[in-house]
């Protein structure tokens, strides 16, 4: 049995979650992962139901029908890896824009100490590759500004690229969580830190997707934008 597990949401990533897969199963360290796929009609799910039998009590796939919202699929997650009593519980994406060995050194920084650990773009050694610069300035721009709004102190605050203790999210009040969409990734973090976890940061790179189309829209970076004036003013609890 497994300590750790990776929550993976997808939509219509059939081009990739196969090799996602098995790629995290490729891993030196054995991590479970739990694929949370919202009716994709690309048949997502299906590739990840046949390969079930293939790594039997390591992957698992819970279906929702539409599109529910990032935050909600990986509350679900949550709640899903909470009841089975794993110890870290990490978020990362399908597209291989986060590299699956940086798992083993998210995993890494919550063993040293950390409670919270990010994978981060920002922080002294992280990068991205293959974006053009527009949207690396947005992207800065977006941690900083939510940096100056918020009063926290670490650099990469939009991160995706996650590793939770459990005690983090057994002390987080999920129905509280007020976004779902981008600015779900700043409230949980900016909630974790308010709580008094400990968030480290770990350098990545950070690669655009190659294959499937992305999710990431004006209205996705809209709702971050404002989503955080509305968590300055929230209570934590």
């Amino acid at each position: 049995m497994s300590d750790s597990l990776v929550i993976i949401p997808t939509y219509n990533e059939k081009e990739n979650v196969e090799k996602m897969i098995r790629k995290v199963f490729s891993l030196p360290f054995e991590f479970h992962l739990l694929i949370i796929d919202d009716g994709s009609p690309d048949g997502t799910a299906n590739i990840v139901k046949s390969l079930i039998s293939e790594f039997p009590g390591k992957l698992f796939l819970e279906q929702r029908t539409g599109k529910l919202g990032l935050g909600t699929a990986y509350i679900h997650g949550f709640k899903w890896a909470l009841n089975r009593d794993y110890e870290f519980i990490f978020e990362m994406d399908c597209d291989f824009s986060h590299n699956p060995e940086d798992l083993i050194r998210l995993r890494q920084a919550c063993v040293d100490g950390g409670d919270v650990a990010i994978g981060s773009r920002y922080t002294r050694g992280g990068k991205i590759e293959n974006w053009p610069m527009g949207r690396v300035m947005m992207s800065y721009f977006a941690s900083v500004y939510v940096r100056i709004i918020l009063w926290v102190p670490f650099k990469d605050t939009t991160a995706g690229f996650k590793c939770y203790r459990k005690k983090v999210l057994k002390a987080i009040n999920f129905e509280d969580i007020k976004f779902i969409g981008y600015a779900f990734q700043i409230e949980m973090k900016y909630i974790a830190y308010k709580l008094g976890f400990k968030v480290v940061e770990v350098p990545i790179t950070f690669t655009d997707r190659v294959e499937g189309a992305s999710k990431m829209s004006k209205g996705i970076f809209k709702e971050a934008i404002l989503g955080v004036l509305k968590m300055r003013f929230m209570k934590v609890k």
